[in-house]
Formats: structure tokens, C-alpha cells, sequence
């Protein structure tokens, strides 16, 4: 039942979805062009507050752990498992009081109405992972970035979707660059957990029912860590929170 369930509600879903990126463009584009920055800001947060929403057509639930109190005066790096594009809103929306910018690949920075607008005017940062030194330094300069704004950032240090429950082992480059770059940031683990599933059977139909959980750990301090260990305790910490 639940998969004969799936088909109509995938559909009403991306129509809702797609209505939400396109209407929510022209609103960014009003925002950070006539308003500025923190205009700009709400209407990404409301964006991704919506699209949780939508995903309640599919019965999702999510489940947001963070007990800990965050500085808005304080970089974080938010270092997380990658289990599909879902796992996104969920980090903007809840997290939304440290101003979370990317760290993506160029290839997002076109083509995708809202997301693509936001990567390129929102503070995030594009690289090409295909040239993994111009990639650091892009990194280097985005740090300077956050020192400024105190803005945090999320990376997805298996660098690309594990598309299961099952992470990938956490590449240290740009982890290192921006631990080395940025020591008085905090490191904010989140494990996220079951994702995956909405994806299950690919992109249609989509699964139903999913209980997406995200489990935030204690905030780390960078300074007086050797960079190499403390990104082995990150990933120790993030895998051990997922659930199977």
C-alpha cells in the first residue's frame, strides 16, 4: 500500500517543491538586490523552512537533537554525514541562528532555481573539486571570510552522498584548511540519520513515512588541536551517531 501510496504523493510533492524554488527565487532576487543581506537571509531561511514542509506531503518527519547553546558571535564549522540532498533544509532552517553558509561544488552554482542563487550572493563558496588546489585556497579565502562575518559553514566531508546508512570515509583536505585557517571556530558535529530512505527507491517514487533524524554533538574548540586528530574525533563522533 505504501508503494502504490508513493506515486501520487511524489508527484503533489514536486510540484510543491518546484513552485517553492521558483516563487522563492524572485523573493531572493528582490531581497539581496533591493534590500541587502539580511532581507536576503529570511527569505533563505523561509525558504528552507518551506520546503520542510513540503516533504510533510511525503509523511516525513524530522527530528532536530541540539540541546547546546550557540554563540551567533561564534564561527562554527558544522561537519556532517551526507545521505541525500534532503539532509539540507533541515541544517539552514534549525541552525539558521549561526548564518550556515557551503562549502559546494561549482556545478551547483547554476542551474537550479533558488539553491544556485543562493550558493552564488548568500556568503557560500564554490569550488572545483576537479583541481583540489585551487580548491584549498578557495577554502583559505572563504575562512577569512568567516572571520569576518562570524558566519558558520556546513561541509560534507565524504564529498559526495553516501545514498545509505552507511557513511564514507571523511576526506581531510578541507577540513584541515579550514581548522588550520580558522582556530577559533567551534566544531559542530551533526550526525543525520535515515535520509537515505527517501531516496530508496531513486527519484520516483519517493520513500514515504521516513523519520529523518539529525543528533547534534558537543561543540569542539579548534585551538590547541592538531588538525589531523581532531578530524579523526569529528568523524568518530558523526559516524558513531548514525543510526542503521
Amino acid at each position: 500500500m505504501g508503494n502504490i501510496l508513493a506515486y501520487p504523493l511524489t508527484a503533489i510533492y514536486y510540484l510543491a517543491f518546484g513552485s517553492c524554488l521558483l516563487f522563492f527565487h524572485a523573493i531572493q532576487w528582490l531581497c539581496f538586490y533591493g534590500l541587502g543581506y539580511a532581507a536576503h537571509k529570511k527569505s533563505v531561511d523561509l525558504l528552507n523552512g518551506t520546503l520542510l514542509l513540503c516533504l510533510g506531503i511525503l509523511g516525513t518527519r524530522v527530528r532536530f537533537d541540539q540541546p547546546h547553546q550557540l554563540n551567533r558571535d561564534q564561527p562554527y564549522i558544522i561537519v556532517c554525514n551526507h545521505q541525500s540532498l534532503y539532509d539540507i533544509p533541515p541544517l539552514i532552517w534549525f541552525l539558521r541562528k549561526i548564518h550556515p553558509k557551503f562549502i559546494s561544488k561549482k556545478e551547483l552554482g547554476k542551474g537550479i532555481p533558488s539553491v544556485s542563487f543562493n550558493l552564488r550572493h548568500g556568503g557560500s563558496v564554490l569550488i572545483d573539486r576537479k583541481k583540489p588546489k585551487e580548491a584549498l585556497a578557495a577554502i583559505e579565502e572563504f575562512s577569512q571570510s568567516l572571520k569576518k562575518t562570524k558566519n558558520s559553514t556546513i561541509i560534507f566531508p565524504e564529498g559526495t552522498r553516501s545514498n545509505s546508512a552507511t557513511p564514507k570515509r571523511f576526506q581531510q583536505g578541507g577540513l584541515t584548511t579550514l581548522f588550520e585557517n580558522l582556530p577559533e571556530a567551534m566544531v559542530l558535529p551533526v550526525s543525520i540519520s535515515h535520509s537515505w530512505k527517501l531516496m530508496r527507491w531513486g527519484n520516483f517514487p519517493m520513500g514515504v513515512g521516513v523519520h529523518m533524524k539529525y543528533k547534534v554533538h558537543q561543540p569542539i574548540p579548534i585551538q590547541g588541536t592538531v588538525p589531523s586528530e581532531l578530524v579523526a574525533l569529528v568523524e568518530q563522533q558523526v559516524v558513531g551517531g548514525v543510526e542503521p
